[in-house]
Formats: C-alpha cells, sequence, structure tokens
C-alpha cells in the first residue's frame, strides 16, 4: 500500500449503483468491413497479387476480396494469405522467412514468381536491415548455424519458379519391376518367328510294360537330350530298386509313385529335334486305369506310335481282349492320329532273339484288327522291328550278325516300310491337311495362372500371333493374346501342330478351362445336341445292347462331358443290312443316333474340321464306342 495515497472518492458524475440498473458493458463497434479502393496502398504485394492474379484487373472484385480474407482459400494463389500474415509477424527477422516457407506444410504449387517477389519486398522494407546485414556477414563463419542457413538458402535457389498458373501434373507411371523388365525384354528381344522345320506330336502307346517309356527315353539319350551323368544316376537308382532296365525309363517317369511302381500315371513329355523335323514326345500311361490320361496325351498326335512287345506272353496278355493294344490302338484312330507306327519291342529278348517267325507272327495279328479299327494298313501304318533297350534299329540300324533278314526286308519295301531305323522312319513321313490360313482353332488342355492366365495347347489351324483377339468358347468371352511361348521361347507366331502356351489378358483361371477352344472369328460351335454316327465296339456287362437312355462320358479333343443317347435313327451290321428306326443296336453294329450333352462342348462336324469333329464314348472303364459327328442343330438368330 502506498501510504502518501489519499483517500478514495467516487466522482462526482459517477451514478449510485443499484442491481436493477445493472446493464451489459457497452461493446465497441466492429470495424468496418468495407473500404474504398482509395484506401488500399497500391504497392502492397498482397494487392498486387489478387488484383493481377486472381481478379485480371477486376478492381471492385479485388477489393471485396482483400475485405473478406476467408474468401481467398478457394484460389490456388490465395494460400499465399497465411504467408502474408507471417510476414507481418515476422518483420523483426525477415531472414528466418525463406526457412518457415521452406518448412510449412503448404501445397507446392504455390511457389510462383509473385509470392517470391512479395517476400522480397516484404523483406526490403525491414527496419532491421542493418541487423541482415550482420547476419550475413556472420555466415562467412564455419559455424554450424551457418552451414545449415546455406544449405537452405541452396535448396530454395535450386527449386523451378514458374509464373504460369499451376496446371495439374499427370501422374508418374511406376518404374517397371525386375521381372515386368525381364518379361519385357523376352517377348521383345528374343521372340522368334518360329522355326521352319514342321514340328510332329508323337504319342507312344500301348499295353503296360510294353517299353513306351524305355523307348521315350533312350530317343532323348541318343539325341543328346539327357548327359551321361544323367543317366549314371539312374542306372544307381534302377540298381537300388532291384530293375536294372529301367534306368531309361526314369528319363521320362519322374514322379516317385511312377518310379517305385514301374507304371506311367501322367502323360509324360519331351522334346528332340533331328535335321528336318522337331518332334514332341507324349509318353502315354499304359494301364487301363489311367485310359483318360492317354486319351488327353493322344488328342494332341500327329503320329501314333503302337509298342508292342515281343516276349513271349507279353504280346498276347496285351492284345486279348481285356489288354490295352487293342483299345489304344482304337483311342489313336478315333483321336485323329494321321499315322500308326507300330514297333515290335524286345526283340533282343532270350525268348525272341530277333526271330523272324515271331515278328510275322505278331504282324499276322495286328494287321486285321487295325483294318477293323478304321486304318488304312498299307498307307497309314507302318510296322518295324527294334529294341528299345539298347536301341537296335532306334537310331542305328541292327547288326547284321543279330538280325540278318531286316537289311533285305526294308529294302524290298515290305510291309509299308522303306526305312531302316525308328528315326528315319519318323523323318519321312508327310503329314497332309494343315491349314494356316483357315480360323485359329486350339483345344485348351489345361491352364495355370503365372502373371496372368496361360492356356495350354495344340495349334490345330490358322496362325495365332501375340495382340490379336480371339473369342473363348463355349462362353464367347473375347480377350487379347497378350503373350505366346513354345516351351520356354517366346514366339511372334505359331502355326498348326505346335505345342504352344498363349497367355490370355484379362481372363481369370475360371474363364479358361480345360475342353474350351481359342478361335478367331468366325467361332466354332458350341452345342448340347448332336446327331452323330456311331460304331460299338464294346458294352459293358450289364446293358448287352444299345438303346435310347444309354450313358456314357463323351470325350471329344480335349473335352469330357456326360452324355445321354436319346433316339436311334438307323443300325447297319456287320453284313451291310440296315434298319430305320431300330429300337436297340449291338456290338459291332453302326448307328446313326442323337446324343444330348449335359453341358454345351464346342465342337464342329467331322466334314469342316475333322480334329474338332471326332468323338469316343466311354463307361465304367472301357471304350463303347467311336464316331464322328454328323450334324449339328441350326444357329440361333
Amino acid at each position: 500500500m502506498n501510504p502518501s495515497a489519499g483517500e478514495w472518492k467516487p466522482s462526482a458524475s459517477a451514478s449510485e449503483f443499484t442491481p436493477s440498473s445493472a446493464s451489459p458493458p457497452t461493446q465497441p463497434p466492429p470495424p468496418s468491413t468495407q473500404s474504398s479502393s482509395s484506401d488500399i496502398d497500391e504497392s502492397d504485394p498482397l494487392w498486387q497479387l489478387v488484383l493481377t492474379k486472381i481478379c485480371n484487373g477486376d478492381r471492385d472484385r479485388a477489393t471485396k476480396l482483400i475485405n473478406n480474407p476467408d474468401s481467398l482459400t478457394q484460389y490456388p494463389e490465395g494460400e499465399f494469405c497465411v504467408l502474408y500474415c507471417f510476414l507481418e509477424i515476422l518483420q523483426f527477422c525477415s531472414h528466418h522467412m525463406l526457412i518457415i516457407l521452406y518448412y510449412l506444410p503448404l501445397p507446392h504449387n504455390i511457389y510462383n514468381n509473385t509470392i517470391v517477389e512479395a517476400l522480397i519486398a516484404t523483406m526490403s522494407d525491414n527496419p532491421m536491415d542493418e541487423e541482415d546485414d550482420d547476419w550475413d556477414k556472420q555466415g562467412d563463419d564455419d559455424t554450424p548455424a551457418a552451414e545449415a542457413a546455406d544449405e537452405l538458402a541452396n535448396k530454395v535457389d535450386d527449386m523451378k519458379i514458374d509464373s504460369s498458373p499451376p496446371k495439374p501434373s499427370p501422374p508418374k507411371p511406376s518404374p517397371p519391376t525386375k521381372k515386368q523388365q525381364k518379361q519385357s525384354s523376352e517377348m521383345v528381344v528374343d521372340a522368334v518367328e518360329g522355326d521352319p522345320r514342321e514340328h510332329l506330336n508323337l504319342v507312344f502307346i500301348g499295353h503296360v510294360d510294353a517299353g513306351k517309356s524305355t523307348l521315350s527315353g533312350n530317343i532323348l539319350y541318343l539325341t543328346d537330350n539327357v548327359d551321361k551323368r544323367t543317366i549314371e544316376k539312374y542306372e544307381a537308382e534302377a540298381k537300388e530298386r532291384n530293375r536294372e532296365s529301367w534306368f531309361l525309363a526314369f528319363i521320362m517317369d519322374t514322379n516317385e509313385e511312377e518310379r517305385a511302381k514301374g507304371k506311367t500315371v501322367e502323360v509324360g513329355r519331351a522334346t528332340f529335334e533331328t535335321d528336318s523335323h522337331r518332334y514332341s514326345i507324349l509318353d502315354a500311361p499304359g494301364h487301363k486305369n489311367y485310359v483318360p490320361n492317354m486319351i488327353m496325351g493322344a488328342s494332341q498326335a500327329d503320329v501314333g506310335v503302337l509298342v508292342i512287345s515281343a516276349r513271349k506272353g507279353e504280346f498276347e496278355s496285351g492284345f486279348d481282349k481285356g489288354g490295352q493294344t487293342r483299345e489304344h490302338a482304337l483311342l489313336a484312330k478315333t483321336l485323329g492320329v494321321s499315322y500308326l507306327v507300330v514297333v515290335i519291342n524286345k526283340m533282343d529278348e532270350p525268348t525272341v532273339q530277333w526271330s523272324k517267325e515271331r515278328y510275322d507272327e505278331c504282324l499276322s495279328k495286328l494287321r486285321p484288327f487295325l483294318k477293323g479299327c478304321g486304318f488304312k494298313v498299307k498307307k497309314e501304318v507302318k510296322f518295324l522291328p527294334i529294341s528299345g533297350l539298347n536301341g537296335a534299329n532306334v537310331k542305328d540300324e541292327v547288326k547284321s550278325s543279330e538280325c540278318d533278314w531286316w537289311g533285305p526286308m526294308w529294302k524290298a519295301g515290305e510291309n509299308n516300310t522303306n526305312q531302316p531305323t525308328l528315326m528315319s522312319l519318323l523323318d519321312s513321313l508327310k503329314l497332309t491337311g494343315r491349314d494356316s490360313n483357315a480360323p485359329v482353332r486350339i483345344p485348351v488342355l489345361d491352364r495355370y495362372t503365372d502373371r496372368g492366365t496361360i492356356a495350354m495347347g495344340k495349334v490345330e489351324s490358322g496362325t495365332i500371333r501375340p495382340g490379336m483377339k480371339i473369342t473363348m468358347m463355349p462362353t464367347r468371352q473375347t480377350y487379347k493374346i497378350d503373350g505366346l511361348w513354345a516351351e520356354e521361347t517366346p514366339l511372334k507366331s505359331a502355326r498348326p501342330g505346335e505345342n504352344v502356351l498363349v497367355k490370355v489378358n484379362g481372363a481369370g483361371m475360371e474363364d479358361v478351362q480345360k475342353g474350351f477352344v481359342i478361335c478367331t472369328d468366325p467361332p466354332c460351335r458350341s452345342v448340347s445336341k448332336l446327331i452323330v454316327q456311331i460304331m460299338i465296339m464294346d458294352l459293358p456287362e450289364q446293358a448287352k445292347i444299345l438303346t435310347a437312355g444309354f450313358q456314357a462320358v463323351f470325350h471329344a479333343h480335349c473335352a469330357e462331358e456326360e452324355a445321354t443317347v436319346t433316339k436311334i435313327f438307323e443300325t447297319t451290321d456287320r453284313k451291310g443290312k440296315t434298319v430305320k428306326g431300330a429300337a436297340f443296336a449291338n456290338v459291332g453294329m453302326t448307328v446313326i443316333c442323337m446324343i444330348d450333352l449335359e453341358r454345351t462342348v464346342p465342337c464342329e462336324t467331322f466334314e469342316d474340321y475333322p480334329f474338332l469333329g471326332r468323338f469316343t464314348l466311354r463307361t465304367e472303364g472301357k471304350t463303347c464306342a467311336i464316331g464322328i459327328i454328323k450334324k449339328l442343330p441350326p444357329k440361333k438368330e
């Protein structure tokens, strides 16, 4: 308390306070929000910015915006109002302005000429210019603060300044990954037009233990597709299993189950080349339980190699009823094999020893059966004695000291063969009917996903190239071909006969399935009703006749579907007697009937596209009938 202070007395003009007379304090009037353009400093950088950049010289509009700063935020340039407020506050330390500007969380498009000029103009009026000069001089010292300031100043100097109105920049494409770069380089750089040598698919068929896998493996070894070190490894593995003669089969049978049991389960695949042809080996299983797998392999084949064992007892068990020799030969013809090369294997067996009598005995039983299957024996069937294990007559002709009758026989052209070895015989075959100018048809054998959906199949007709638009039947969806490979080699095109991998752009795994057909315009037909001609080969035990309502599995190219015979139009027996409107048919008869399929299947008539017009009917593990498609329902408008 101040002792010299006098006693407090109220002012004479003050009125006495009473509770009723209380009233809120009088608020000062708000500042006027309107001002004339004459009150505005024309040299103000903010005024110049709003007038020139936002209002394009409209002074009335600029005055309204200056008097209402909140409305500036809707303009890109208006974001600098925040900076202008900072300028007013930080006039005393203008040398920090660029640092604050650098770290402010503002859009990058606000850094332009006008604002930088406004900053410089504002800082030039700073009354502390002398202190700025002192700070600039201190920046020459080697202090951490000076170094940091220099670094920030350099960053600001490196910024690109554009006085044009800001434009949204397009998004930059992400850089390709290493996998994409590798794939792109493979597609562009390494793609080839395709080997000019003709390509043939060989399917090795026959009864179980006839020597199919051993023969296939020996062909690969003799053509230098398997090195000696690998063969020695397989020999040691086969010896451990007490199966010394299986070592060549291990080249094709890579599955542990197949090696343990000595039975092929899946269709083995391999390739080899000669001077004139390229070949794909399809090693089909011989056991009756795996006939569907054999059908899948044979559907791709151009040439069938029917392997017959000459060993005593093995030929008879394979050829008699219940053996797979008959069914395999029948399926090969049905599935479109152009040539059938019958190789009598195991001629070096102790029970045979290259006996001509045994060779002639096998041929005498095979010829009439193959003729009954539909083969033209004198044109389409070739006969050859071989030893798949030691390679005699595979690549090199058997020595005359072991077999003195084979040389004169092939030179005379007997048994439709004028070549001494299997390899030379295959090179001499000429295929017809491949049309590279026809619409593309590729039945889908399988598919998998690898950065997209890739379909596997054989080009049956036409020429396919990357970039083409295709139609997937029966779904009728259209896609684009992104890539094309043969094995692992990128291709620019693929002709009929090639086994290819096709990358389908935009398709999922559910859009490409086994049995579908890749087509170009006009696409193939897709139907569920067929008028067919079938030949009855066998019937199950409980159904000794075929009538309307007979059910079986329909196999055509790579497709499988449940089928029912709904109507029989006519039957023809073995003597040629035809009965129209028959109620039933027996084994050996030729029948024209209607078949209903559970779902639509892409197919064509045999006359138009033979490879899409053949089929078989199987039930209970037996091939009941083989046939061709005669007529399809009319197209719907």
